[in-house]
C-alpha cells in the first residue's frame, strides 16, 4: 500500500509540473497587449529554397544576411543584399564554397549562424558544425573590413570554451569592454571573448538558466519536437548586462558581464537574475528606448518588453513564420523568417524572405 500511495504521489507530482509549465504559457499569452503597430510589413529579399536565419543592417543601410549548413542544398553562407531584392556572395564566391564533403579550409565559411555588423566591421560567426555533425575544428569568427571587403582578423575559441556538440548560435559586440559574448544552443552555457587577446571563457555551463526548458513548441496544434539551449541574446551597454534565453524555454535570464571574469563558479551563478517570463523565442535585440525584441514563436508574433517590464506586440500575423534574427536600422525593425518548423525535408519550394516593419514612436 505504502507504494501505490507514492506511486501516485509521484504521478501527481508529474503532472502539476507539466500543469504549471502549461500556466506559465497561458499567462504569458494573456499579458500580451493587441499589437500596437499597424504599419506595412516590407519584405527586403527572399530566397526560394535556401534557408535565410541571420540579418544585419550597417550603420549606413548596408544588408548581410546568413544560410546555416543545415542541408546539402546550401548554396552560399554569406550574402550582401541590394536595395532591388538582389543579393551577392560576401566576401565573394570562393568563401561560399565549400561543401560538406569538402575539406575545411581557414579561408571558407562551414557553417555560418550568425552575421553582426558593428560600426566598420561585420562579425562572421561560423560554428564549424555543419549539418549539426559535430564541430570539424574550433567555432570562430571571421571580422571582416567594411570599407575594404577584406578579411581583417580570425578568432577561434579556446579549446576549454566549447564541446564537440557546441553549436555557438549567436554573437553580440561589446565596444567598452572590447569582447564578444555568445549563446551555446548545442551545449547550454555562454562563452565570452577578448577581442585584445583573443582568449576566450566559458560559464554557465549546462545550468538552469542556459538550459532548454522543454523539448518541444506548438505550432498552430502542430509539433515541433527538438531540444534547444540558449540561443537568443541582447547586450544591455548600459547597465552592461547580457540577456539569454533557451530557444524551447520560457525564461529569460540575465548576467552582468563583468561575471566572465569571476573565477567561483559559485558567485557566477550567484549573479544570474531571472528577469521575466516570455514566449519561446529565438533572436533578440534591444532598441535606444531600452525596449527588448524578440519573438513568440509560437504564435507568429514580435512581442517586445518595456523598460517598465509591459510585454506589448510589435507585429503578428502570417507576415511572421519563424522570426529569428533582429537588427535594427533606421527607426525600422529588420527580422529574417527562417520557418523552422516548416522546413523539414525538402525546401526547395518554400520562401524564406527579409521583412523589416516600423519601430513605435
Amino acid at each position: 500500500m505504502k507504494k501505490i500511495i507514492i506511486l501516485l504521489l509521484s504521478v501527481a507530482s508529474f503532472f502539476a509540473c507539466k500543469n504549471d509549465t502549461q500556466k506559465d504559457k497561458e499567462a504569458i499569452e494573456t499579458t500580451e497587449s493587441i499589437s500596437e503597430n499597424k504599419q506595412e510589413v516590407v519584405e527586403v529579399a527572399s530566397f526560394k529554397g535556401q534557408q535565410v536565419t541571420g540579418v544585419t543592417v550597417t550603420e549606413n543601410g548596408r544588408v548581410f544576411a546568413n544560410f546555416p549548413r543545415w542541408r546539402d542544398t546550401v548554396k552560399y553562407s554569406v550574402v550582401e543584399v541590394f536595395e532591388d531584392g538582389s543579393s551577392k556572395s560576401y566576401p565573394n564566391d570562393t568563401w561560399n564554397l565549400w561543401q560538406p564533403d569538402d575539406q575545411p579550409k581557414d579561408d571558407q565559411f562551414l557553417g555560418v549562424q550568425s552575421v553582426v555588423a558593428f560600426e566598420d566591421k561585420l562579425y562572421i560567426l561560423d560554428t564549424r558544425n555543419p549539418k549539426f555533425s559535430g564541430v570539424v575544428d574550433a567555432p570562430r569568427v571571421f571580422v571582416f573590413n567594411l570599407n575594404t571587403n577584406t578579411l581583417e582578423q580570425t578568432y577561434k575559441l579556446d579549446k576549454d570554451s566549447y564541446h564537440s556538440d557546441s553549436y555557438i548560435n549567436d554573437l553580440r559586440v561589446d565596444k567598452v569592454n572590447n569582447k564578444l559574448y555568445f549563446t551555446d544552443s548545442g551545449h547550454a552555457g555562454l562563452v565570452a571573448l577578448d577581442l585584445n587577446t583573443g582568449k576566450s571563457i566559458r560559464i554557465l555551463d549546462n545550468h538552469k538558466s542556459t538550459t532548454a526548458e522543454v523539448s518541444e513548441l506548438t505550432f498552430d496544434n502542430a509539433i515541433w519536437k527538438n531540444t534547444v539551449h540558449s540561443d537568443g541574446i541582447a547586450f544591455d551597454q548600459k547597465k552592461q548586462r547580457l540577456f539569454y534565453h533557451a530557444l524551447t524555454g520560457y525564461s529569460l535570464y540575465s548576467i552582468p558581464v563583468s561575471s566572465f571574469n569571476l573565477k567561483d563558479k559559485a558567485k557566477i551563478e550567484a549573479s544570474v537574475t531571472f528577469e521575466a517570463k516570455t514566449a519561446a523565442p529565438d533572436g533578440m535585440i534591444f532598441d535606444q528606448k531600452g525596449n527588448l525584441y524578440y519573438a513568440d514563436l509560437e504564435h507568429n508574433k514580435i512581442d517586445y518588453i518595456t523598460p517598465n517590464g509591459t510585454i506589448k506586440t510589435l507585429i503578428e500575423g502570417d507576415k511572421v513564420k519563424w522570426a529569428d534574427t533582429f537588427s535594427i536600422y533606421d527607426g525600422y525593425l529588420y527580422y529574417t523568417n527562417s520557418r523552422i518548423n516548416e522546413a523539414s525535408g525538402d525546401i526547395s519550394d518554400l520562401k524564406f524572405t527579409i521583412n523589416k516593419v516600423e519601430l513605435p514612436k
